[in-house]
C-alpha cells in the first residue's frame, strides 16, 4: 500500500471538494494523507464569508466539509499564511502534491475617474464586512445616504443590493455580523439601483435568485417591462436554457403588480458608468446609455461587483487574475482548483466536478511517495488552529446564536476566534 501526502492551500469549497475527491479515489493500495492550510483562523471560505446570510440553505454544504474533515486522513492548519509562515517551495519539497485552492479575493476595478472616492468600494470589501470576516469587520461603511448604486449583473451584485434594500429586522434571524445589522438598522438608504452595462439577456444572475426577489415583503423590486420584452426579442426564438430561464424570471418581476413599500430595488440595463463624482465623497455616478445619452444618478454609496481576481501568491505565476495552468496542472507536483484555476465562475457546486477532474490528473501523475516529514516542524506561528480548535469555535458560535434564534453569532476578531478555540 502507498500513502501519499497532499497539501491543499485554501479551506474554501474548492479545497474541501479537492480533499473529498482524493478521499473518493482511495483504494486498498492507494491512500492519501491530506493537510489543509488556511490563512484565516476559520475554514469554509465563501460559505462562511461570502454567501448572503439570508440564504442559509446554501451554507448547508458545510456539512459535507465537516464530513471530509473528520474522515481520519485530514488535518487542518488554519491561521497559517503561505509566504509568511511557510513557502510554496517548502510545501513542494515536503509533499507528493500541492493543490492551490485560494480562490479570488480581489475585486476588479471599473477603471473610471472617482472610483477611489470615499463611499465607493468593492463587493470584495462589503460582502466580507457584513459576513464577519476578520480582515474587514472594522472598515468604514457609510450608509447615511438615500440612494446606493450597485454596479454589476451577477449574483454577488444582487446579494449586495438585497442586503442594502431589505428591512433590516429581516436579518435578525440570520448570521449576519452584529456590527452590520446595527449599521443596516441605522441606514438611511431607501433606494438601491443595480446597474448593468449590457442588456438583460447577458446578465449573469441565476434564475432561482431572481425568482426570490418578488417575495421580498418590504421592498419594491422594479424592472422595466419594455426593456425585458426587448431583451427577449433580441435573444431570439431559441436562446440558451439559462438565458430563457433568466428572462422569464425577469419578465415576471417586470409584470408584477406595483407595491408601495418604503424601500426599492431597481434594475438598470444598458448603462455604462464613466465617472463617479463628488466633493470629497461620492455624490453621483455618470452613465452613458446605449443611445449615447448621459444619465446621472445622485447617490452616496457605490459598490462595484464586476468580478474577482486571485490575490497573487509568491512563487506562482498568474495571468489575467488566475493561476497560470493547463487543465489544473501548474508545474511539477503543483496543481490548482476552483476560482484560482478558472476565474470567478459558476456556483459553489461547480467546484466539485472541477476539483474531481484535477485530482484525477494529480493521481495519474504520482510517482514514488516522498519520505515522511512533519509540517509542524516548519511552521513558524504558534497560533495554528487545528480541526479540534475549529470545532470549539464552531460550537461556541452556534451556542451564542441559539438564545437569539440565529444559526450562530460569528466572532469577528482574530483574538476572539483564538480565544474560542482555546488558544488565548
Amino acid at each position: 500500500m502507498s500513502t501519499y501526502k497532499v497539501a491543499i492551500v485554501g479551506a474554501g469549497p474548492a479545497g474541501y471538494f479537492a480533499a473529498q475527491a482524493l478521499q473518493n479515489l482511495q483504494t486498498d493500495d492507494l491512500q492519501f494523507s491530506i493537510d489543509m492550510i488556511e490563512r484565516l483562523p476559520t475554514p469554509w471560505g465563501l460559505v462562511r464569508s461570502g454567501v448572503a446570510p439570508d440564504h442559509p440553505k446554501i451554507k448547508t454544504v458545510s456539512k459535507v466539509f465537516e464530513k471530509v474533515a473528520t474522515a481520519g486522513n485530514f488535518r487542518l492548519f488554519a491561521g497559517v499564511e503561505l509566504g509568511t509562515d511557510i513557502s510554496i517551495e517548502q510545501l513542494k519539497e515536503m509533499y507528493d502534491a500541492v493543490v492551490i485552492a485560494t480562490g479570488s479575493a480581489l475585486g476588479k476595478k471599473l477603471g473610471i475617474p472617482g472610483e477611489d472616492l470615499p463611499g465607493s468600494l468593492s463587493a470584495a470589501e462589503f460582502v466580507p464586512w457584513y459576513n464577519a470576516h476578520p480582515d474587514f469587520h472594522d472598515i468604514d461603511i457609510s450608509l447615511d445616504c438615500d440612494t446606493a448604486v450597485v454596479i454589476g449583473a451577477g449574483n454577488v451584485a444582487m446579494d449586495v443590493a438585497r442586503m442594502l434594500a431589505l428591512e433590516p429586522s429581516e436579518l435578525d434571524p440570520t448570521d449576519t455580523a452584529d456590527h452590520a445589522i446595527s449599521a443596516f438598522k441605522k441606514s438611511s438608504i431607501r433606494k438601491v439601483v443595480i446597474s448593468a452595462r449590457r442588456g438583460p439577456e447577458y446578465a449573469a444572475f441565476t434564475s432561482p435568485e431572481l425568482r426570490e426577489l418578488p417575495k421580498l415583503e418590504y421592498t419594491n423590486v422594479l424592472m422595466n417591462q419594455a426593456e425585458i420584452a426587448a431583451a427577449i426579442e433580441r435573444a431570439g426564438d431559441d436562446p440558451e436554457k439559462d438565458v430563457r430561464s433568466n428572462l422569464d424570471a425577469m419578465l415576471l418581476i417586470s409584470e408584477k403588480e406595483a407595491t408601495h413599500h418604503d424601500r426599492t430595488m431597481k434594475f438598470q440595463f444598458l448603462a455604462t458608468p464613466i465617472e463617479i463624482k463628488g466633493a470629497g465623497k461620492v455624490e453621483e455616478v455618470v452613465f452613458t446609455t446605449s443611445a449615447g445619452e448621459e444619465k446621472v444618478i445622485k447617490c452616496g454609496l457605490v459598490i462595484t461587483a464586476i468580478g474577482y481576481e486571485a490575490d497573487p501568491l509568491a512563487g506562482i505565476t498568474y495571468e489575467k487574475g488566475k493561476v497560470l495552468n493547463v487543465d489544473g496542472r501548474v508545474s511539477e507536483n503543483l496543481y490548482v482548483v476552483g476560482w484560482a484555476k478558472r476565474g470567478p465562475s459558476g456556483v459553489i457546486g461547480t467546484n466539485k466536478s472541477d476539483a474531481a477532474d484535477v485530482m484525477n490528473l494529480l493521481v495519474a501523475d504520482l510517482k514514488e511517495p516522498k519520505p515522511e516529514t512533519e509540517l509542524t516542524s516548519l511552521i513558524t506561528t504558534n497560533k495554528v488552529i487545528s480541526q479540534s480548535h475549529w470545532q470549539s469555535i464552531n460550537a461556541a458560535e452556534i451556542a451564542a446564536g441559539e438564545p437569539h434564534g440565529k444559526p450562530r453569532i460569528k466572532a469577528v476578531s482574530r483574538e476572539e476566534l483564538l480565544r474560542l478555540g482555546g488558544l488565548n
